[in-house]
């Protein structure tokens, strides 16, 4: 996959939801995952002919796993080449979720402290916009996670205001799966997760759940990801409270 190529994919999804405006400073999170790093570089690239002017900084929130790799110098080397500035935010995260409230289910818990102290580190350093590197798949798979575990139908959008942090969460990469940035991102600097529940997760169980599934349906992610984001095409019971006395 072309940098060109995944470009159209990230200015597709900006322009779509109008997530950049002029005048923007906008933090990317950069976990040092795949998804992060992809965004970054991509970021980094639209700005250079992107038709709104903004600033661009990345985050890490260092979440002190015990197993976490702390040493971000690929990181930094790599946004000093893109010209990006770079901070990384300490915390005790991983302690709290895991040593001291000894979480059975920790990722609720874990990605609402990070999300809360990246949205903070941002808003302390003048952005008004966070960027998140969440894809095709994770929209589909959150809205899975939502129906089966909460009976509830319900994912994320692609753009939201913060009224606590008074900054925008915009997700550029909305547009692109899991397989693209996957490809693209061999040649970028990674950072391997220290989760304990890596690969052990409920959103792990629903990635293997689709991928089953997709043996018999192909174009399943295509379905899915095409019900979520065409509104037209929803009809669930609310859209006949409406129409009862009519029959």
């Amino acid at each position: 996959m072309t940098t060109q190529k995944m470009l159209s994919g990230l200015r597709k999804g900006i322009t779509t939801y109008k997530m950049i405006a002029d005048g923007d400073k906008v933090a990317v999170g950069v976990s040092g995952g795949k998804d992060s790093v992809t965004l970054l570089k991509l970021l980094a690239e639209y700005r250079k002919f992107s038709p709104e002017k903004f600033d661009l900084i990345a985050i890490t929130v260092d979440l002190a796993f015990e197993k976490q790799d702390k040493n971000y110098t690929e990181i930094k080397k790599f946004c000093k080449k893109l010209g990006v500035e770079y901070f990384v935010e300490e915390t005790e995260i991983g302690k709290i979720v895991f040593d001291i409230r000894k979480e059975t289910s920790p990722c609720a818990l874990c990605s609402k402290m990070r999300k809360g102290a990246l949205y903070s580190s941002a808003a302390a350093k003048g952005c008004n916009k966070v960027a998140l590197g969440h894809h095709a798949d994770d929209l589909i798979e959150t809205m899975l996670l939502s129906m089966f575990y909460e009976g509830r139908l319900s994912t994320f959008a692609p753009k939201s205001y913060l009224d606590k942090s008074n900054v925008t969460l915009i997700r550029p990469l909305l547009f692109l799966s899991e397989c693209d940035i996957s490809s693209y991102a061999k040649n970028l600097p990674i950072v391997a997760s220290g989760c304990p529940a890596n690969d052990y997760t409920k959103r792990e169980y629903i990635k293997k759940l689709i991928s089953h599934i997709a043996e018999d349906i192909p174009n399943v992610r295509d379905m899915m990801f095409t019900a979520l984001t065409h509104p037209e095409r929803y009809n669930l019971f609310d859209k006949f409270e409406s129409e009862i006395d009519k029959f």
